[in-house]
């Protein structure tokens, strides 16, 4: 747990004083870029800038960082994408209720300020695309009409 400033001791000296412990302890020691100065930046970087390079530094999808209303239009947009993999149509009904809860719960809770309203997925309009992306059933191969199939004998029908 981290240590309360005592009342009554200036936030610097506390500040200085934490630092000092540090180093007598040697948390400070090993840690990668010691001794090198900081990077300069090369323009002027604004708060969306330095949220993508950090998101690329951290090896992150950039679509994290998009509000929640925001990240569910995103993936209303990729739903017939994932829905064209899906195995039955079951699957794909239940992905679009999964989503569809998920979107009425956005709708619920409080706002903060503007936000981009989410729609809720057509579920019919997803089970008719993957419909249209399934490839057709395979038929069985036709018998042979080569090779007659051989009777048995009346004496050796039982058995």
């Amino acid at each position: 747990m981290t240590e309360r400033k005592p009342p009554g001791v200036s936030f610097e000296t506390w500040v200085d004083t934490r630092i000092r412990r540090g180093l007598e302890r040697g948390d400070f020691d090993g840690l990668a870029g010691a001794g090198r100065p900081l990077p300069r930046r090369e323009r002027e970087q604004t708060s969306y800038d330095w949220a993508l390079d950090w998101a690329r530094r951290q090896q992150a999808d950039p679509r994290d960082l998009l509000p929640p209303g925001m990240a569910l239009r995103r993936e209303r947009e990729d739903l017939p994408g994932r829905v064209a993999g899906l195995p039955s149509e079951a699957t794909v009904r239940a992905l679009v209720a999964s989503f569809n809860a998920r979107v009425e719960q956005h709708w619920r809770r409080p706002q903060d300020g503007p936000d981009a309203v989410p729609g809720l997925a057509d579920a019919e309009a997803l089970v008719a695309h993957w419909r249209a992306t399934r490839p057709p059933p395979a038929l069985a191969p036709p018998p042979d009409p080569g090779t007659p199939p051989r009777r048995r004998r009346w004496w050796r029908r039982r058995g």
